[in-house]
């Protein structure tokens, strides 16, 4: 009862980001209840995510709002207790993400929400291109906006869970291979062009050609990363909770 009051309080937005709980004395009498009670209902809000519980002389539980990465994480451990593939997520993607590339374009306020942020994206991507890893961060940033600015709240974190992962593992090996030029500059040059154009086409509205586009760089982008046997390799949720909450 006590987390589920508590949990309200957050998702309402009663309760902000950063701000500190009550001290466990004045929690007890919101809610009267025995100290095994009141840590019990603690640590449920801590494995949600919700709260962090400090020790010693500053402690006390921080709130923390659920987010993506929150989604993501849980969503990597789930997959890999079912030994989902790395590469069945890209899969998901390339079934999920055109649509949300479609929708930038169909939105009314695109060219003042969607397009400038976008253009950005491309354009840092663009000036590092010639590093591997700085330019394929910025590259997942920019399909990561493409979904989380697509205007729909369940597929902002939904498919955004799913890009969080595969964005994971993608600049995991960007920044560990032994040879930074892997992928030769053209194709770099060639793949950025690409999200030009799809960039072009959400700014028009052509949300057919932003989706068509979307669907055939992916099916491109997705091969040439990976050696066979790691496109293969089981998720690691490892991998994605380093990223997710500590980049």
């Amino acid at each position: 009862m006590i987390a589920d009051q508590i949990r309200d309080r957050i998702l309402s937005g009663e309760l902000e980001e950063g701000e500190l709980l009550p001290k466990e004395s004045e929690l007890r009498e919101q809610y009267p209840v025995n100290v095994q009670s009141l840590r019990e209902a603690m640590r449920i809000l801590e494995a949600e995510g919700l709260v962090k519980v400090r020790r010693g002389n500053r402690g006390g539980a921080v709130v923390h709002k659920p987010t993506p990465g929150n989604v993501a994480y849980s969503l990597s451990m789930v997959l890999a207790m079912s030994g989902t593939r790395i590469g069945e997520v890209g899969d998901a993607l390339n079934e999920v993400e055109p649509l949300c590339a479609a929708l930038c374009a169909e939105r009314s306020d695109r060219t003042s929400e969607v397009v400038p942020v976008l253009r950005t994206l491309h354009e840092e991507s663009i000036a590092c291109v010639e590093d591997l890893a700085a330019t394929t961060a910025k590259s997942r940033e920019f399909h990561e906006a493409v979904v989380s600015l697509c205007g729909s709240q369940p597929l902002i974190v939904m498919v955004g869970a799913l890009e969080a992962l595969w964005s994971s593992h993608v600049t995991g090996w960007a920044t560990s291979r032994a040879n930074p030029r892997a992928i030769p500059l053209t194709e770099r040059h060639a793949a950025l062009d690409v999200h030009g154009q799809i960039l072009q086409c959400i700014e028009d509205g052509d949300s057919a050609a932003a989706r068509e586009l979307t669907v055939k760089h992916l099916r491109e982008v997705q091969t040439y990363p990976y050696d066979p046997d790691r496109i293969e390799t089981p998720l690691n949720p490892a991998i994605a909770r380093d990223r997710l909450f500590f980049d």
